[in-house]
């Protein structure tokens, strides 16, 4: 037994440390708590200020500048120390958060949106950067658990605070709610954490030209699909795809990488998990449009609809618990069993979704099911993915590996939502709109998403073989 070099719990939340903590951990929880806020606020936020066409970017540009904000935290570390990159952070987020509350038009919301992801993405980048300049070493592990944990309280959190404002009518508070929070944790980091830099650390580079480019391909496609022609919408997603395989061309000659050497291959095992990740990440963004969906389609409160929402989070949490720690075998058949959930989740959506009159017959309920189980599939091969990136991510390349993995699942987000935004519009959403729109909407998007999963499945023998 070895626990004296292991910090308890008590030695993490007690006293400066406890302090410390509730900085760190805050930084990620005002981020992932205003984005279940807008998920469950943005219907009511439609029928008040127009844009309907735009539901989407939303999030779109919210997780694109969130990617650049997240790939920039280690220059503003190396530029302004530990406090005041947390500061200008927080102010960057505070600004876009007020831009967002006082928004008058659909066009003024996108630009407060795009501030307010790029402050969201610095808080997150230096949320997990501070861990190891902030506590003791044997304090790393639980610290890191403490900051990943605020994700499943946002769960909670910001459906709660999104859907009780925007029921009495009063979206706009649900952003003003936030900015006291995030003046709260300005004055936690000004007074607890030092102004200082990494010790010993060289300075930090980050593959900024991939990045971009890789923000470039989600605009692409945001931009395609508000055109009305199918053409237009065509010459979009080829012109996404053709950058992302420009990425891949710079990254395998790039000094500094994106993604590890063997990332851009599905028959070697991790291209064969990072696909996975991708495609399982793609299946989940369809939740932007549940809240829509069951508000419009189902008459549902948006108090009632963020929670539903938030039921495929909760999915992923309870899959991921189930399937940690199991065994080779085990694990290599929960890899190839959680996409088809997700996949067959999808499809039920698909299926149940477009039914106007499943709320008088009392059958709405029945879409709690399939909305827990799409991200049930997730979990129950998510743990093991992840751990298996690690394993095999060549020698000397694991800290880039295990940076690719936010970077992607953050590029998935963006541009899920972006493929979303095609192909509701392409569908209806916003015309003939309404009712009927929606139902039109609810089975493209759930249809068509299916396959996202459906395709990680097929995909799986990498993943596998790294067991």
């Amino acid at each position: 037994m070895h626990t004296k070099h292991t910090g308890s719990w008590s030695e993490l939340l007690w006293g400066r440390n406890g302090l410390r903590s509730l900085a760190l951990a805050g930084g990620v929880a005002v981020h992932a708590v205003n984005v279940y806020i807008v998920t469950t606020i943005l219907p009511s936020i439609v029928d008040d200020i127009g844009g309907l066409e735009y539901y989407a970017w939303n999030t779109t540009l919210f997780v694109v500048a969130s990617i650049l904000g997240s790939a920039l935290s280690p220059k503003f570390l190396d530029q302004f120390g530990l406090r005041r990159a947390f500061l200008l952070a927080i102010a960057l987020f505070a600004a876009g958060t007020i831009g967002c509350a006082l928004a008058p038009a659909m066009p003024w919301l996108l630009a407060a949106r795009t501030v307010q992801g790029l402050g969201g993405g610095l808080l997150l980048g230096l949320s997990y950067s501070a861990v190891r300049m902030v506590f003791d070493e044997r304090l790393w592990s639980r610290a890191m658990v403490l900051v990943s944990s605020m994700w499943g309280v946002a769960t909670l959190a910001g459906p709660a605070i999104g859907g009780i404002f925007a029921q009495t009518g009063h979206w706009r508070l649900a952003f003003w709610a936030v900015v006291p929070i995030a003046a709260l944790l300005a004055v936690l980091v000004r007074t607890q954490l030092a102004q200082g830099r990494q010790r010993g650390s060289k300075r930090s580079q980050a593959p900024l030209g991939s990045i971009f480019l890789l923000a470039l391909s989600v605009l692409v496609v945001s931009v395609a699909s508000l055109s009305a022609q199918p053409a237009w919408k065509a010459v979009g997603i080829a012109l996404g795809l053709l950058i992302a395989v420009l990425i891949a061309r710079i990254d395998g000659r790039a000094r500094v990488r994106l993604f590890p050497t063997g990332s851009y291959s599905a028959h070697t095992a991790l291209g064969s998990l990072y696909a996975c990740i991708c495609l399982l990440s793609i299946g989940v963004t369809t939740e932007i449009y549940i809240p829509y969906f069951l508000q419009v389609i189902h008459g549902k409160s948006p108090l009632a609809a963020g929670y539903w929402t938030a039921l495929m989070s909760a999915g992923w949490t309870l899959g991921s618990f189930v399937s940690s720690g199991r065994s080779t075998g085990t694990a290599n058949r929960l890899i190839v069993i959680g996409p088809v959930v997700s996949a067959a989740s999808l499809a039920v959506l698909a299926w149940m979704m477009p039914m106007a009159g499943l709320s008088q017959q009392g059958g709405a309920n029945g879409l709690m099911a399939p909305l827990l189980g799409v991200g049930v599939g997730v979990g129950l091969c998510w743990p093991n993915m992840l751990t298996r990136v690690f394993k095999s991510a060549p020698e000397g390349q694991e800290n880039i590996a295990s940076a690719a993995i936010t970077t992607l699942q953050l590029y998935a987000m963006a541009m899920g939502a972006a493929l979303a935004g095609m192909v509701t519009n392409a569908a209806g959403f916003t015309e003939p709109g309404g009712v009927q729109g929606a139902r039109q909407a609810a089975l493209a998007l759930f249809a068509v998403f299916a396959c996202a999963p459906g395709l990680a499945a097929l995909m799986t023998r990498g993943a596998r073989r790294a067991g």
